[in-house]
């Protein structure tokens, strides 16, 4: 962690590989002070695809709550199918990475970002760091991917209402067995990545 910054900021994204619905990135911001004096709140905090459907939304309950009390900020973007199948995946995980910042309005000279995997910010953002499985070591980066996840998850079942011959709701757009012969008795739909099929 830079001492010269007075934030901190985790980024992970959600829903790279699926056949349908966008790719989610979320950003997690605090005070890094509150990381310190608040670490008990973070016990048990692991990255969204270890914890069950149930512990992530209880979990983005936690964090909508920490919001309301005003120590904790969270934002997550979207890069639409659309996007994806005309500019590519590391694009559109690019646009929303940098929208989901846009949303916090942190400033690059007082933050210090953790990003997970491969992701970057822009070089604006000078203090970042990339982890390999940062969503395993950084709690901050674990709450981004639950924010990503959680985000997405309730988007996927939001248009399975509108198209429920497809069971959005059960894989959320993942290429599942049923899925594909939903989509083989069904159709492409305008969310399915075409580059993807």
């Amino acid at each position: 962690m830079n001492k010269l910054t007075k934030y901190l900021i985790g980024i992970d994204e959600a829903g790279r590989g699926p056949l349908a619905g966008p790719v989610s990135v979320g950003a997690v911001m605090l005070n890094i002070q509150d990381l310190k004096e608040r670490e008990k709140w973070f016990s048990g905090i692991k990255d969204s695809k270890k914890l069950s459907e149930k512990a992530r939304e209880e979990w983005f309950a936690k964090m909508k709550k920490a919001k309301r009390d005003g120590w904790l900020r969270f934002a997550v973007a979207f890069g639409s199918a659309r996007m994806i199948d005309k500019k590519g995946i590391v694009f559109a995980i690019e646009y929303s990475l940098r929208q989901a910042l846009l949303k916090l309005g942190a400033n690059p000279k007082k933050t210090t970002i953790l990003l997970d995997g491969g992701l970057k910010a822009p070089p604006k953002y000078i203090y970042q760091k990339t982890i390999i499985k940062g969503d395993e070591k950084e709690p901050v980066i674990a709450l981004a991917s639950i924010a990503a996840k959680v985000s997405r998850d309730r988007l996927m079942k939001k248009i399975s209402r509108k198209y429920p011959k497809y069971n959005f709701e059960k894989h959320k757009g993942y290429g599942t067995l049923g899925h594909y012969k939903k989509i083989k008795k069904h159709g492409v739909l305008p969310l399915h990545r075409k580059s993807f099929l």
